[in-house]
């Protein structure tokens, strides 16, 4: 049996990069799955899974230790971006217990349903102020305008630090997830997120000698303590840059994909906009069907027999919970939305010891937003345009989505 098969190319995710790809990876992901589900991808040297139970399998028992350390990069040759190996190497995003445990616990502390709830008459208050803003000009780009600003106001807050430096938070954000999300197939982008990434680390450093740092999840870092030890500073910021990225994009690409989804299909629209009731199911639903978070990899730990296929120890693979959350052997016609499905159990928000422990803030955040845009701009709609796709393969948003409201 052959570890690493001869594949056909034309199933590599490395067609994303075809922007008419990029804008529906969905018949790609359907073809993977019916064609070869455990498929090794010769260009970007890793297996790539794409149904439902191997995608949980892989997230539920393999490794998410798959970063590089600052001294293997270097012996690659790599030492230009031995930085944000060293940032990387201590996000509880790429660790395994116990480490990841204790990291874990101890920023999971910030979104707790109790804590998020407290947060809402600020959430509602930050959409009503931004939605205020578009209505005063009688126009609005979703992105720009609301998904972007939106929930890094809100982060702002809840990290501890000036909510004025909110628009500068979803900029160096944006960059370091190009290093979440892509391949690396854009070397020119390396020196953004070296700059960016150095920036974070100055700015964090500073509100934490600042002495002027206010309650929030980089207080509450900082002044932990587990069995006597304290975290170090430089875990502290890269847990910290880690948190606020991912917080941030989610709730970005689930407003602006989801509104795209609810423009392009009214009926849906207005079933929610008439339909309150059926919002928390709606948000479920909006995210299972374009899943802000499209894949992530994870280090084969024991040689696995997967799809008839042999993954050896230490092989790098690629789960894709966007094609996931569209089997037709996990969710029935997975190609329509369905307001009100049954057992609606997606991988959006991963699977198991790194399920998002955000997630709470996103769904709230995605509720009052969803609800909001549909309450007060009347007569909702697409105009003729041009979508954009971010470049990002792994992170799935969109650069502008311009609508008209009465």
């Amino acid at each position: 049996m052959a570890t690493r098969p001869i594949s056909d190319p034309s199933l590599s995710l490395f067609r994303l990069l075809d922007p008419n790809v990029l804008a529906d990876p969905y018949p790609l992901y359907a073809r993977l799955r019916s064609e070869d589900p455990v498929y090794w991808d010769p260009y970007l040297h890793s297996w790539v899974v794409t149904r439902y139970s191997d995608v949980h399998a892989v997230l539920h028992k393999f490794s998410a230790d798959r970063t590089p350390s600052p001294d293997m990069m270097r012996s690659l040759g790599l030492g230009s971006i031995e930085p944000i190996a060293a940032v990387m190497v201590k996000q509880m995003l790429f660790l395994d217990p116990p480490n990841h445990t204790i990291l874990r616990k101890l920023c999971s502390t910030a979104f707790t349903p109790r804590r998020v709830e407290a947060l809402e008459e600020r959430v509602v208050s930050v959409a009503n102020r931004l939605i205020d803003a578009a209505l005063a000009k009688g126009e609005m780009d979703v992105m720009a305008d609301f998904a972007e600003p939106f929930p890094s106001i809100v982060f702002a807050h809840l990290m501890g630090v000036p909510e004025e430096d909110h628009a500068q938070l979803k900029k160096w954000s944006a960059d370091y997830a190009q290093m979440l999300g892509n391949f690396s197939h854009n070397p020119d982008g390396i020196a953004t997120v070296l700059k960016s990434t150095a920036d974070m680390i100055a700015y964090f450093q500073h509100a934490i000698h600042s002495g002027n740092l206010k309650d929030g999840l980089v207080k509450s870092l900082v002044e932990a303590e587990i069995d006597g030890q304290k975290l170090t500073e430089e875990e502290v910021i890269a847990n910290a840059i880690v948190t606020m990225v991912g917080g941030q994009e989610t709730t970005t690409n689930l407003i602006g994909c989801g509104l795209l989804t609810l423009l392009r299909q009214l009926d849906k629209l207005a079933e929610l906009r008439d339909r309150p009731e059926i919002m928390d199911s709606a948000i479920e639903e909006l995210l299972r069907y374009e899943s802000p978070s499209q894949h992530t990899s994870r280090i084969c730990t024991e040689d696995t027999l997967m799809g008839g296929k042999l993954i050896k120890k230490g092989t790098p693979v690629m789960a894709v919970m966007a094609a996931a959350n569209r089997d037709p052997e996990r969710f029935a016609d997975p190609d329509a939305l369905d307001f009100e499905r049954k057992d609606n159990r997606h991988m959006a928000f991963g699977w198991a010891a790194h399920f998002c422990f955000g997630a709470p803030l996103a769904r709230m955040e995605g509720r009052i937003a969803f609800r909001l845009l549909l309450e007060r701009l009347k007569n909702l709609s697409l105009p003729e345009q041009k979508l954009e796709w971010r470049e990002n393969l792994g992170l799935r948003g969109l650069k502008a989505l311009r609508v008209t409201f009465a």
